[in-house]
């Protein structure tokens, strides 16, 4: 696209469009209560009515329950590509109310931004790829192939919307999706993988006075979490640091014990749980690493005929890397120097998003979108209005582009 033609599209950008739209989804809750019967199911029929206003077709497809995703098609009617945009509806709980000092539902604007629960992570960017494709209808700007806007549930637990959509074969012949994020419009083409792993060690519950006539299973995992550091050490020195993802990691995040009855300070319990928080990189393989860690559980058995352990992989999440020299990187690349008049910086995500399945599945990623990322989650989040204005020209110029090749 030429300087004329950039110009031509752009100026059909509505600013007060996005913030209104970022606001409006804000000021309806989408937290996964389930207690309180709270879901995403609010946001997504006011997102299936703006959509279907703009002209789009909207399909409602419910996962679970209350929990729905929503998917819509822009298509030019003319054969090529297919290019998804990707953004949840669901956003972590805000936590104490008084730790805020916006009201995190409020979608309050103070000196340039948008304060409220999900504006970073991810309703601002949602708002933003919807604006793109409705700037792109408004401005009749000519592309070959279709867009398609997917909304998910449950993006921040076990992206069961993602999965569902993929399922029901939405992903088939997609070429190529852009998953709407906060990374400060930093061109991320590389994420780390996730691993979740729980760990049982057992053993047999006696007195703290006479602990032999038992068998102490948290002595036993401190072994077996030892000896994982030591994996982990050995992980990083084979690996080196990855120049967007930095080093692979594996964290125990719980350790309990009892797992089931109330802790005692004199009771040796019978079993002893640890979760694992895994982290991976290129170049690691989760089998392998599945693999490893029975192999130090055998070791410890091996030493230890009171050793008993058992492992159980409750999520595995591979790691994505997409070449700068794909056809999407380069689109998005482009767009943002159309955009700024600067060179792109690229990045990588350091944890896992809808766009793991979505890699999973075939299709090539790129992650980007507006918010400092390193806000999404905390007390206060907010997004820069005038850097959410620009993801929506980037969204925009990344979907011509890419579309008219």
């Amino acid at each position: 696209m030429n300087t004329t033609a950039i110009e031509s599209v752009l100026q059909y950008v509505d600013k007060s469009e996005v913030v209104q739209l970022t606001q409006q989804l804000i000021k309806i809750p989408s937290v996964f209560r389930p207690a309180a019967g709270g879901t995403e199911e609010n946001v997504a029929k006011y997102l299936v009515d703006y959509l279907s206003n703009m002209g789009l077709d909207v399909f409602y497809e419910e996962v679970v329950p209350g929990r729905p995703n929503v998917i819509a098609v822009y298509d030019s009617g003319i054969s090529g590509r297919t290019l998804l945009f990707e953004g949840h509806t669901d956003v972590v709980t805000e936590g104490d109310h008084e730790t805020w000092k916006h009201d995190p539902f409020g979608a309050e604007i103070v000196d340039g931004r948008i304060y409220g629960r999900g504006s970073c992570d991810t309703k601002g960017n949602l708002a933003a790829a919807i604006c793109a494709v409705h700037t792109v209808i408004k401005s009749g700007a000519k592309f070959k192939g279709k867009m398609i806007l997917c909304i998910p549930c449950d993006e921040e637990d076990m992206m069961i919307g993602i999965k569902d959509f993929i399922k029901n074969g939405w992903a088939a012949g997609v070429d190529g999706a852009i998953i709407c994020e906060p990374e400060e419009n930093q061109l991320c083409i590389s994420q780390k993988g996730a691993m979740r792993i729980i760990l049982n060690t057992y053993g047999k519950m006696a007195h703290g006075a006479m602990p032999l006539t038992g068998i102490n299973p948290t002595t036993r995992m401190a072994r077996l979490i030892v000896a994982l550091e030591e994996l982990e050490q050995k992980e990083k020195e084979r690996l080196g640091k990855h120049p967007f993802l930095g080093y692979p990691s594996i964290t125990p995040t719980i350790v309990q014990g009892p797992v089931k009855g109330d802790p005692q300070i004199n009771v040796v319990p019978s079993q002893c749980m640890t979760a694992l928080d895994i982290r991976t990189v290129p170049g690691q393989s989760h089998d392998q690493l599945t693999h490893e860690i029975n192999e130090i559980i055998n070791l410890l058995k091996s030493r230890d005929p009171d050793f008993k352990a058992t492992m159980e992989v409750i999520e595995d999440r591979p790691w994505t890397e997409t070449p700068k020299e794909h056809d999407l990187v380069q689109s998005v690349a482009q767009a943002y120097t159309q955009v700024t008049g600067k060179a792109p910086v690229f990045n990588g995500v350091p944890g896992a998003t809808d766009g793991t399945f979505l890699h999973l599945a075939g299709v090539p990623i790129i992650t980007t979108g507006a918010g400092d990322r390193h806000i999404p989650h905390h007390a206060d989040e907010y997004v820069e209005i005038d850097q959410l204005i620009e993801t929506v020209q980037l969204y925009t110029l990344s979907a011509l582009n890419y579309l008219n090749q």
